[in-house]
């Protein structure tokens, strides 16, 4: 009866790494993202990739897509 438990303990695990994983490199590229377009744009980038952090992720994220201004290089 043990072996169940160690078995759904491991199994638990492989499931959170391959759930976990793929979402925290998903939140760190949008902040790398958020960052670059912030700049392209003529905003601070550290103040952008903050907020998309702080506002609980990934509501910080549609925040800032919605907010954000016309792209500086193509004059809009």
């Amino acid at each position: 009866m043990e072996d169940t438990g160690l078995f759904s303990g491991i199994l638990a695990t492989i499931i959170g790494v391959c759930i976990g994983l793929p979402v925290f490199i998903l939140f760190v590229w949008s902040l790398f993202w958020a960052y670059r377009d912030a700049e392209r744009r003529g905003k601070s980038g550290c103040l952008v990739a903050l907020l998309v952090f702080l506002l609980t992720w990934p509501v910080g994220l549609i925040v800032w897509i919605l907010i954000r201004p016309g792209d500086k290089l193509s004059g809009y």
